[in-house]
């Protein structure tokens, strides 16, 4: 039996999407996508030299605004320039660098992949008119989140830790913004989703003999292309689901959008709390629901 695909997504005619990390990978994938089931999308890229390509692919439906995730300052420049939104897709990440921190002293993985992207939504959500996704990992279940250091000052660095950490991050703050969004009767949806294996170049940057293996996975093709991958995404962004879903692949590395199944500790609420309010005390963006 055929899975749900792109060509089986709703037209999108007059839809506007914001999408993080759209200059390559999945985030371009899913441009493409939108845009030819008639959506306008916006690519908030940090590499504009590898958006503008993507954008002049996609036609006049398409935008590039810079936006680095790493630097506060960045992301409030880029809130400024974006009008309303029927969509936010906060799909840019990094993925198991070695320590390194972002412009404002964050840790570079949760900063860039999880307190970025808090930041950008928190600024855009009185323009959201319908939904925010996140993306998500099965590399969450490598993930504890320590709200009270997010930033590896008190611990010994493990980058994949890290990894795990900032992927759990994205996973609790999207159940937990679905939650705030109801108990304030918004109609603004919150879901997430997953890749599954997809070969998106996200990987192999590791500067650890990983790197080799996961550059001889794509090659083998054991997990699926990052047109396959931006499926769930997809699905999450654009079917009427209901806030606080998480989709990922049917078969969980590779496979048409399907529910998927994630840690009991997502759903942990004095966890949830203690991470949103760090995230509002780090980044200075307040959410007022």
């Amino acid at each position: 039996m055929r899975g749900w695909s792109a060509e089986d997504m709703p037209d999108q005619s007059g839809r506007r999407f914001v999408i993080t990390g759209a200059n390559g990978g999945l985030g371009a994938q899913m441009a493409r996508a939108l845009a030819a089931a008639g959506a306008h999308v916006t690519l908030a890229c940090r590499n504009l030299a590898t958006a503008a390509p993507v954008a002049e692919e996609i036609g006049p439906t398409a935008t590039v605004v810079h936006l680095d995730l790493a630097d506060l300052s960045s992301i409030r420049e880029c809130a400024d320039q974006i009008g309303p939104v029927d969509v936010l897709i906060n799909n840019a990440g990094v993925m198991a660098l070695p320590f390194r921190r972002t412009a404002d002293g964050f840790e570079m993985q949760m900063g860039t992949n999880h307190l970025g992207h808090f930041a950008l939504t928190g600024l855009l959500l009185p323009r959201i008119a319908d939904r925010v996704v996140a993306l998500s990992s099965l590399a969450h279940n490598l993930g504890r989140v320590h709200a009270d250091d997010l930033g590896w000052q008190r611990r010994r660095y493990n980058r994949w830790e890290a990894y795990g950490d900032s992927k759990l991050a994205n996973l609790m703050f999207a159940r937990e913004l679905a939650r705030r969004l109801t108990a304030a009767g918004s109609t603004v949806r919150s879901t997430a989703a997953h890749p599954g294996y997809a070969a998106t170049g996200l990987m192999g940057h590791s500067e650890t003999p990983f790197d080799l293996v996961a550059r001889a996975g794509e090659l083998l093709r054991i997990g699926q292309s990052a047109a396959d991958g931006a499926l769930p995404p997809l699905y999450a962004a654009t079917m009427d689901v209901p806030t606080g879903s998480y989709w990922g692949p049917r078969l969980v590395m590779r496979g048409a959008p399907a529910p998927a199944s994630y840690r009991g500790r997502v759903d942990d609420q004095v966890q949830r709390d203690r991470l949103w309010q760090a995230s509002e005390d780090l980044t200075g963006v307040r959410y007022e629901l």
